[in-house]
């Protein structure tokens, strides 16, 4: 979906693929036809964006195989799909039926992780649509910290310049502009976007900057205005946006609320669960954890990293961060000049709510999606954006 800024450039809306997994090209194509495209007729749109995830099997089958990808960018846009941002976070087995702390792997210090995102920055330079020459990308945050130490670190910080490099010589040749943004996330060596500002002006390109994912930065507290203001005082983009909030408890010592927040207490994904103490910020890496005993102060109100739909928020005694997602959209596009063109709605763990809020079938599913779409429309919309066909 696009909007026109008052400013008059463009700004793009997706939803981010992850929310099917498909590991193979195979898997992607059958993506587009049984769920993307079902989820643009409902919208009544002709054309929908969507943020594509491509694990490093799909993702290697493209970029030396020039004809498949061919056939990728007919087949969007013969389903009136198109492309111009990629999630290269995951890099495989997102669908697994536990995938916690294997997501962070492999991470920029290992060669992998850089062969992966160019790979990915190839592909997007030919999927993007015709009269469109900037892409985006998203990656992981340079490591989860527990696995981080100075020599991983300069090897990941020259894997990012390598990068950037590779990112300038295929703009020469394209003439498609691609950039990299690390996706602060908690529990990672960047944690926050306040963390990203010293790695980023080390490597100091313009290519590579920050995706602000909102449900992470309502997980670590953050206030979006601080954290937007210190970015542009750093000189650090902000690439992309990952529209998503988090679960949200006012009062995590009452035991109905333990008993609320034990339901989406599960075993596929990491849930990293944060609370703001007097000290600064205390945390878990896992919400189970935090629900074991003292482990985490319970005096003021917890944060836990689960994507919610947005346009559902949980039952009480539970809420969801969507006032965090509406404060940092107000500042991403409601200024007089857009901070990032490039949204994206990314509620992946549809599968993993508590079973009776999870979707039964995709066409509960595609109508999950396209609400959240909606609403995310409406937001823009009424921060002054204007719809375009």
């Amino acid at each position: 979906m696009r909007f026109r800024h008052p400013d008059g450039s463009v700004v793009h809306l997706a939803y981010c693929t992850n929310v099917h997994p498909a590991e193979t090209l195979d898997g992607v194509l059958a993506q587009l036809r049984d769920h993307c495209e079902p989820v643009r007729r409902r919208l009544g749109r002709d054309r929908l964006g969507i943020g594509l995830w491509l694990a490093g099997d799909a993702a290697h089958a493209l970029v030396t195989d020039p004809s498949a990808l061919r056939g990728l960018r007919t087949e969007l846009d013969r389903r009136g799909l198109e492309v111009v941002t990629l999630n290269g976070f995951p890099y495989e087995g997102f669908g697994a039926e536990e995938v916690k702390y294997r997501v962070y792997q492999p991470d920029w210090a290992d060669p992998q992780r850089l062969d992966h995102t160019t790979a990915l920055a190839r592909v997007l330079a030919q999927l993007l649509p015709d009269d469109v020459t900037e892409g985006t990308i998203s990656t992981l945050p340079l490591a989860w910290r527990t696995a981080y130490d100075d020599e991983r670190a300069a090897t990941a910080h020259a894997a990012l310049t390598t990068l950037a490099e590779r990112l300038d010589a295929l703009d020469e040749l394209t003439g498609r502009s691609i950039r990299i943004g690390l996706e602060p996330e908690p529990g990672c060596v960047v944690e926050t976007t306040h963390d990203a500002i010293a790695p980023l002006t080390a490597i100091g390109h313009h290519r590579i900057g920050v995706c602000v994912d909102t449900c992470h930065l309502a997980t670590s507290f953050e206030d979006p205005d601080t954290a937007l203001d210190a970015l542009a005082q750093a000189g650090v983009p902000v690439v992309k946006s990952q529209l998503s909030a988090a679960l949200h408890a006012e009062h995590p010592h009452l035991p109905e609320v333990r008993t609320a927040l034990a339901a989406f207490d599960e075993p596929r994904f990491l849930h990293q669960t944060r609370t703001r103490t007097a000290a600064g910020l205390r945390g878990t890496d896992d919400l189970g954890e935090a629900l074991g005993g003292d482990t985490l102060p319970d005096a003021s109100p917890w944060r836990a990293h689960f994507h919610v739909p947005l346009h559902a928020a949980p039952a009480a005694p539970l809420t969801s961060t969507l006032p965090v997602l509406r404060a940092a959209l107000t500042r991403l596009v409601g200024g007089p000049h857009p901070l990032t063109r490039h949204l994206e709605v990314e509620t992946y763990t549809w599968q993993a709510l508590p079973p009776e809020l999870r979707p039964r079938g995709r066409a509960q599913l595609a109508d999950g999606i396209a609400a959240e779409l909606t609403l995310a429309r409406d937001l823009l919309t009424d921060l002054g954006l204007k719809e375009l066909p």
